[in-house]
């Protein structure tokens, strides 16, 4: 497995990619609507940031109520999502998804529960 992004909730996904992109060097890759959120991929060398800024009620709306803006999660890129998550499950870790669903950027995603990796939200995604 590989890096790949580290997903930031907020509530001004624009301004904050200006802001990265101004800091940090970091050209807007992606942009669209998805799941009832505006998401911003910057490219940053070997990853992304994710930006996700929540327009209905969800789980990033919910994040963003109960701790504001900031780190959301951390993804790491697999071939082979279905088998990460079969590793995952022998390890002893807690499953959000039992098998693959659709995510952004037409990626395939799915999540670990953050009880079991140290409180880090993890999702693997493949391209």
């Amino acid at each position: 497995m590989e890096f790949d992004h580290l997903g930031v909730a907020t509530d001004d996904a624009t301004g904050l990619a200006a802001l990265f992109t101004e800091l940090f060097d970091a050209p807007v890759a992606h942009e669209e609507e998805f799941d009832g959120m505006s998401v911003v991929f910057l490219e940053l060398g070997d990853g992304y940031f994710e930006l996700l800024e929540p327009h209905e009620d969800g789980a990033i709306a919910r994040y963003l109520e109960k701790n504001g803006p900031g780190i959301h999660h951390v993804a790491l890129r697999t071939d082979d999502v279905v088998g990460a998550l079969e590793t995952a499950t022998g390890a002893g870790v807690e499953l959000i998804d039992e098998e693959p669903r659709p995510g952004a950027w037409g990626h395939e995603v799915a999540f670990l529960h953050p009880k079991s990796t140290g409180g880090v939200l993890v999702e693997f995604v493949s391209h």
